[in-house]
């Protein structure tokens, strides 16, 4: 699944995750996110999500978010990629 930023604007307190490395999500992320970076939630994701529960997940450009997501679902949780990731926040600041 993907969805657009507009789209997540409309949501009801979504869960945000950007999957960008902690020096890249010290450098700017969209409000409210929370970092786990994708090594991270490849090899554990049980440590971070569950399965209950609906997470929107990007990194710079949505390229990886997507490939991830794509696995996290297969394994049960519900992801959504946010589609066009950081970049695509910044060009609508």
């Amino acid at each position: 699944m993907e969805i657009t930023l507009q789209e997540l604007i409309n949501k009801n307190n979504p869960i945000i995750i950007d999957i960008r490395n902690e020096n890249e999500f010290l450098m700017g992320t969209i409000p409210t996110s929370k970092n786990i970076p994708a090594i991270r939630l490849e090899v554990s994701p049980e440590k971070y999500l569950h399965k209950d529960q609906t997470y929107y997940i990007f990194c710079n450009n949505g390229k990886r978010s997507k490939v991830l997501s794509q696995k996290l679902n297969i394994q049960g949780y519900k992801t959504v990629n946010i589609i066009g990731g950081y970049l695509n926040y910044l060009l609508r600041k």
